[in-house]
């Protein structure tokens, strides 16, 4: 029965199990298989993805087949001020809760968590309740739940060991069966290295990991229903509804509900203009229930990392997309919800963050993290060479003040530091300019004064050797008087001393007595320790024997389980065992009607053996090389799986040979090309002596194969592929001749076996990167020789051809690229500037650019841009400093003309905007009018000083286009193309 419309759809929560709007996507079938066959699983993603209510469906669907679901969400077990032992009682208390373990069992958890707490710590306390307890009282499997996972990094202590445990459940199931009924699912908002510090007990990587996608046009039906009979053509707004949204689970529930709300209106509005009304206008004040403000206030959470997240998602929205990787920004980026990765590509989620969280918004929220953000990029651009930027006088006081009691990142506090340092500088060096001048001022006021000052010193040194001698005759006479008034006092001393000696040998008495109390007294203290020590060992003993009795106790309780379990189990075989015996009587009775049956077929089946023997023998030994096979299939299966999380292109490379190999027919070839395969995966994690091995024994089965299948077409491939791979090895060990050799035997395979190792055909061992990797370490290891040089020349043009030839616009485009930086001997660098712009090959320019106007019917072309260039107003020879505004207005012109910029209102844009890569070529798949448009993908940098590219899926400008275009179609131009 189908909800009324007001409430069909629901906007934030989770979403009740009978929910008409409730979505089914790829996770659910998925998270549900998984968990169904034991599996540790992981849902971790932004929030608002559907999360909770995938976990209600998912209990739903495991309870109807029997098994036990505890939910335990630590939003309930308190955030802050509670103890590590309240935590996990907390965990005790919600798995008895959703187990209804005291209504079923009346068991009272309180006691038991209670007594067990004091002599054991939490963890174990938990270990032992769901080892003991729950598995012991639950005999149906068991999942466990944990919902907001993340609230874990709000406490202050340590959960390292709840992570640990559920580790430790899982490797116990080796050792005792019952673990395997036992299953932990998490959900939350956190990546796993978050979550667990110690990595070396992450319960992580022997896990499944769920991934939640927005909804997906196939899979909206339910959204659908909710429209039918309030809009003329649901299917057409869901498909408009899910462009703005991308399926994010929130925005879509949100919009549809919108959109019948406006149905109900005598003229309701467009998709389009509910989204920008109703969600982006003035998004801050209608964000309700709170979405928007979730992202932002994510983003902006750690002051530290908040301008780290804004530049990349700057640099996303720039280039429209950008490549993956495993970095801390990119990880918390994709938890906000802003972006989400797609091909392993990053983009902006979908249309509606992208207009709300805008340029303007970014540059706001800059200025607002940093106020001197243009002088500090600058700086850092220079790497902290230009001190022109460094802030000084009123400017640096106020950084400073706005610094105070925030977190800044170490080059915000180098910026600032090195300002300081420069004032501190100049005050020193103005203060050292006025103490020169200021002794140069006393100087010249000595020395006027050093003449006078000798004069007066003579006058007083006479006057003072007077004085002198008038002085020594005055002591002499003073010393009769002194000798003769000491011999006096001394009698009076004596008398003085008599008495203190009367008085130190009174002192010496008390003190002797006072030291026989002492040793009295520290006599007794001596035999009350000896007395509290015997004390100790006794009560020492005695908790040695408690402990000892509740061992005995635990164990008598396991066994009088275990007799239960045993006694249970004895019954139930016993009424298995009668009903089997009274299926057998049927089945007597069915088997003694096929006997004849049988009987009649048996003849011809003892024919079909005798020649199935015959085969069999052939058979064995095909199978012995089968199991084989199949054993270093799954090897190298289970090493790709071991390198998917550094190198995920690496291990689709090692998948994509595995698969193959099944194409080789001949035995050896398919060992040694996965021995190779195995060898060169050990090499990228850098396991070197498994690696040693590995080619060890894939070169013993090129030597066993014979002459006839070397040469074959597989042969040739399986050859190449093994020599790169040694060699590899080799110049790893920097054996470089031999890995030269090795190398060359590969190239001279290629250069004499062109067609039979063109990788281009289908189903090829052999790729472009392999056959390029061949060439590039002989040009490293031997960079004398230029064949090679001219050899990795010559490959590329043949693979542009190729491209062109096939009308593969976006992988002839990215070829144009990597041939370009070829022939400018730029390919570490990994982008063109002025000057190698300036001086790129004529001829190369001109045989790159007549392929692609021969292979694209004049469609497509360096010359067919540059006309273009020309006819929207642009001009050739002017220098780059001497651009005006106007020649940016007419590079925009150029731009609409190839179709690499939309203007204001066209295709729903309300301002103009760059065509993202991936857009432009599926729109020249679609129009295949374009003119113009392509190449595209190489990079310029305009200002020298830009650091390497990636390569991406959009342009990167290190400075303007217009002036990049400009140098170049100037030099197209003088190449007369």
């Amino acid at each position: 029965m189908l909800a009324s419309s007001s409430n069909f759809y629901q906007v934030g929560a989770s979403l009740p199990i009978d929910a008409p709007s409730y979505v089914q996507r790829q996770a659910d079938e998925e998270f549900y298989q998984k968990l169904r066959s034991g599996k540790f699983c992981y849902v971790l993603n932004s929030r608002q993805m559907g999360k909770s209510s995938l976990r209600v469906q998912t209990m739903q669907r495991l309870q109807n087949e029997g098994t036990v679901c505890a939910a335990i969400d630590l939003t309930g077990i308190g955030k802050h001020k509670i103890t590590q032992s309240q935590w996990y009682g907390g965990i005790v208390y919600a798995l008895v809760e959703s187990c209804q373990l005291e209504d079923r069992f009346d068991f009272d958890w309180r006691t038991w968590w209670q007594k067990n707490q004091v002599i054991l710590d939490p963890v174990t306390c938990l270990r032992l309740f769901i080892e003991h307890v729950l598995l012991e009282k639950i005999q149906q499997p068991i999942v466990i739940f944990v919902d907001e996972i993340d609230r874990v990094l709000s406490q202050d202590f340590s959960l390292d060991d709840f992570f640990a445990l559920i580790r430790f459940f899982q490797n116990q199931r080796v050792d005792d069966p019952k673990f395997e009924r036992l299953t932990f699912a998490l959900l939350g908002v956190a990546t796993p290295s978050d979550l667990i510090t110690d990595k070396t007990q992450t319960p992580f990587n022997i896990g499944e990991g769920i991934e939640l996608h927005g909804f997906q046009i196939s899979e909206v039906q339910p959204l659908i229903n909710g429209l039918q009979g309030k809009v003329s053509n649901p299917q057409e707004l869901m498909e408009s509804i899910l462009y703005w949204t991308s399926g994010q689970p929130f925005l879509t529930q949100k919009l549809c509900k919108f959109m019948v709300e406006e149905s109900e209106k005598d003229k309701p509005r467009s998709v389009a203009e509910v989204v920008r009304a109703r969600i982006i206008e003035n998004w801050e004040s209608q964000d309700d229930p709170e979405h928007l403000r979730t992202i932002r206030d994510r983003i902006l959470l750690n002051e530290e990392r908040a301008s780290y997240l804004l530049e990349l998602y700057q640099q996303i929205r720039q280039l429209g997309e950008i490549d993956s990787n495993n970095s801390l920004e990119v990880s918390q980026l994709q938890l906000s919800g802003l972006i989400v990765k797609r091909q392993r590509k990053l983009k902006i989620y979908n249309p509606i963050y992208q207009e709300v969280f805008d340029y303007k918004w970014i540059k706001s929220q800059l200025k607002n993290l940093r106020p001197y953000s243009e002088n500090f990029r600058f700086w850092v651009a220079s790497r902290g060479t230009d001190e022109s930027r460094l802030l000084t006088g009123n400017a640096l006081r106020e950084a400073e003040e706005w610094a105070r009691n925030k977190n800044l990142s170490y080059q915000d506090k180098q910026f600032l530091a090195a300002s300081k340092e420069k004032e501190i500088q100049e005050e020193i060096a103005a203060k050292q300019q006025e103490a020169a001048l200021e002794r140069e001022r006393k100087d010249r006021e000595a020395a006027e004064k050093r003449s006078l000052v000798l004069g007066e010193a003579n006058l007083v040194l006479i006057e003072a050797n007077r004085k002198s001698r008038q002085r020594i005759s005055i002591g002499i006479v003073i010393l009769v008087v002194t000798v003769l008034a000491a011999a006096t006092v001394g009698g009076i001393a004596k008398k003085q001393v008599d008495e203190a000696n009367k008085q130190v040998e009174t002192a010496d008495a008390q003190v002797n007595a006072a030291n026989k109390r002492v040793e009295t007294a520290n006599s007794q203290v001596a035999k009350a320790n000896k007395r509290v020590e015997t004390a100790n060992s006794q009560v020492d003993n005695a908790n040695k024997s408690l402990k000892q009795a509740q061992i005995k106790i635990r164990e008598a309780r396991t066994k009088e389980q275990e007799a239960n379990n045993n006694a249970a189990q004895a019954i139930k075989q016993e009424q298995q065992a009668r009903q089997e015996v009274e299926d057998a009587k049927k089945n007597v009775k069915e088997a003694e009607s096929r006997e004849k049956e049988i009987l009649a077929k048996l003849t011809d089946k003892e024919n079909e053996l005798k020649h199935t023997e015959n085969e069999l023998q052939q058979t064995r030994a095909k199978n012995e090389d089968t199991k084989a096979e199949i054993k270093n299939v799954r090897q190298l299966v289970a090493l790709a799986g071991q390198l998917r999380n550094q190198s995920s292109s690496d291990s689709d490379e090692a998948l994509r040979l595995a698969a193959l190999s099944f194409n080789i027919d001949n035995h050896e070839l398919k060992q040694s090309l996965l021995l190779a395969a195995q060898s060169q995966v050990h090499q990228q994690l850098k396991e070197w002596k498994k690696a040693e091995t590995k080619i060890k024994e894939s070169n013993q089965y090129i030597s066993k194969a014979n002459n006839s299948e070397l040469t074959s077409k597989k042969g040739l491939q399986v050859q190449v592929l093994f020599y790169k791979t040694q060699g590899d090895l080799l110049a790893q060990n920097e054996k470089t001749q031999e890995a030269i050799e090795s190398y060359s035997k590969a190239f001279n395979i290629l250069k004499n076996h062109p067609n039979d190792t063109d990788f281009n055909q289908d189903n090829q061992l052999l790729t472009g990167e392999n056959v390029e990797s061949v060439y590039q370490s002989l040009r490293e290891l031997d960079p004398q020789d230029k064949k090679f040089e001219l050899a990795i020349t010559k490959r590329l043009y043949t693979q542009l051809d190729y491209f062109l030839k096939a009308q593969n616009w976006e992988a002839a485009d990215k070829k144009t690229y990597k041939l370009m930086l070829n022939i400018a001997k730029i390919e570490a660098q990994g982008y063109l500037d002025y000057q190698d712009i300036n001086s790129f090959s004529c001829l190369d320019l001109q045989r790159i650019d007549q392929l692609w106007v021969s292979n694209s019917n004049t469609l497509f072309g360096f010359n067919v841009q540059k006309q273009i260039w020309i006819n929207t107003g642009n001009k050739l020879g002017i220098k780059p400093e001497d651009l005006a505004n106007k020649n940016f207005e007419n590079y925009l012109r150029f731009s609409k003309a190839v179709r690499w910029y939309n203007d204001r209102g066209q295709e729903g844009n309300s301002i103009g905007r760059f065509v993202s890569y991936g857009s432009l070529i599926k729109r020249i798949k679609n129009n295949p009018t374009y003119r113009g448009s392509l190449p595209r993908y190489f990079i310029f940098n305009v200002t020298n000083t830009g650091s390497n590219t990636d390569n991406t899926d959009e342009i990167r400008w290190a400075g303007n286009r217009d002036e990049a275009y400009q140098v170049f179609f100037s030099r197209v131009a003088t190449c007369k193309l």
